[in-house]
């Protein structure tokens, strides 16, 4: 989410109307699944309605909700002690966010953008059962996901905004996932519309997700954004160069969006 003016004003209004919070009701499934069954639910559903620039085809994916349904309903009642291996885990944590993003998205009603107060109610007010326990999208990425300590779920979690990385069009995987995430990084910061340079003027143009979550980027083995970046990317930036931030897109990544451009 957001942070400065937005987030302060976010803040407030969470804490001042706790009675507006909306419980988005588990999705009707009789589908008794084992993780691998999940799993191969939601791969069908990236497979099948998100395109290769990480967009969704929501409206179709409302009218075929199933597999998603299925998914959705796994991950309310599935517990993180299942998992005995922490890539594992982490791989269902990511899964099951960017799963709730796009039931999200539907359940709202398919919104053209999250910008604005907008993003109060997505990430903040509207909860879901995960784990059979209830938190909104915010607490889960953040109580749960960057306690992890991995800086580079940052580039794999999507939360159906054109300003978040793109979503990939199969499931992270436990016995891959470091490998994934480096993968992720990389495909990250490979966008100009996340990274430009411009030399001329010795500053670097980062995507303003790296403002939101610098403390989770800049670490002692990282001392700046540069040097983070510069793990991911062929030619270093010079660690002098000044940093801006690219406005993040609120956007809904709608592959059938108005005015797509």
């Amino acid at each position: 989410m957001r942070k400065h003016n937005t987030f302060i004003l976010a803040a407030i209004v969470l804490f001042a109307l706790p009675a507006c919070t909306t419980l988005v009701p588990i999705p009707d499934s009789n589908f008794a699944v084992t993780d691998d069954q999940a799993v191969a639910a939601y791969g069908r559903v990236l497979a099948k309605y998100v395109n290769e620039r990480g967009e969704v085809d929501f409206a179709a994916l409302q009218a075929d909700s199933k597999d998603l349904d299925d998914y959705v309903a796994y991950i309310a009642r599935s517990s993180s002690t299942e998992f005995h291996n922490p890539n594992d885990l982490l791989a269902h944590y990511l899964n099951s966010y960017n799963a709730l993003s796009m039931y999200n998205v539907i359940a709202s009603g398919i919104p053209e953008t999250n910008d604005g107060l907008a993003k109060v109610e997505f990430f903040g007010l509207r909860k879901f059962i995960i784990g059979k326990q209830e938190m909104s999208l915010n607490q889960y990425e953040t109580d749960v996901i960057r306690p992890v300590g991995e800086p580079r779920v940052h580039f794999a979690l999507n939360c159906s905004s054109l300003g978040c990385p793109a979503l990939p069009r199969k499931p992270f995987t436990g016995a891959n996932l470091d490998a994934e995430l480096e993968r992720e990084a990389r495909k990250f910061f490979a966008e100009a519309r996340n990274l430009r340079v411009d030399d001329a003027q010795r500053t670097v143009y980062l995507s303003e997700i790296l403002a939101f979550y610098t403390g989770d980027f800049v670490k002692p083995k990282t001392p700046s954004l540069i040097a983070y970046v510069n793990q991911y990317i062929g030619k270093p930036i010079p660690l002098d160069y000044t940093v801006k931030f690219i406005d993040y897109d609120w956007t809904i990544a709608n592959s059938k969006r108005k005015n797509k451009q």
